[in-house]
């Protein structure tokens, strides 16, 4: 007769990573000189800033939101500024902490970013102004920047 009772499983729990949800969380848009500047025929210039958070949200699971700001001048004065937060919620369990930071920083900001591209464009266009298209984005050259940075500022912190 042989013992068929199983041993104790000595197997990490299996990795995982689920798309719970991907929303728009905030959107603004505002045109403090119009209708006067829209008669302006200067090109304007675009800047465009892009940040990444990541934040618990109960046990294993963690909204990331990817924020954009669009601001628009001609010479000093803005012709419309457009913020957008997108955010989703990832359930991540069981995965090691050194590839916690860049999953949160690259694989889940990838995920995100097509859908703050596309509310973007919508909420410029429908301003009354030609899309701006954000352009793609290396979130792992962002990410690996990111942690650089942390490195060099934490190394100059008095010990």
């Amino acid at each position: 007769m042989t013992d068929t009772a199983a041993a104790p499983s000595t197997e990490a729990p299996t990795p995982v990573f689920q798309i719970q949800r991907v929303y728009l969380k905030e959107a603004s848009l505002e045109q403090p000189n119009s209708p006067a500047i829209l008669l302006d025929q200067q090109q304007p210039s675009v800047d465009i800033q892009l940040g990444v958070e990541a934040t618990p949200v109960a046990d294993g699971v963690f909204e990331v939101c990817v924020t954009a700001t669009v601001h628009t001048k001609i010479e000093d004065k803005t012709v419309f500024l457009v913020e957008c937060k997108q955010g989703g919620i990832f359930e991540i369990r069981h995965l090691p902490d050194d590839q916690m930071g860049p999953v949160m920083g690259i694989a889940c900001p990838q995920i995100v970013y097509p859908y703050l591209r596309g509310n973007v464009a919508d909420l410029i266009t429908r301003a009354g102004f030609p899309p701006v298209h954000l352009t793609e984005i290396n979130f792992q050259a962002m990410f690996e920047q990111q942690q650089l940075q942390q490195a060099q500022q934490a190394s100059s912190l008095p010990q």
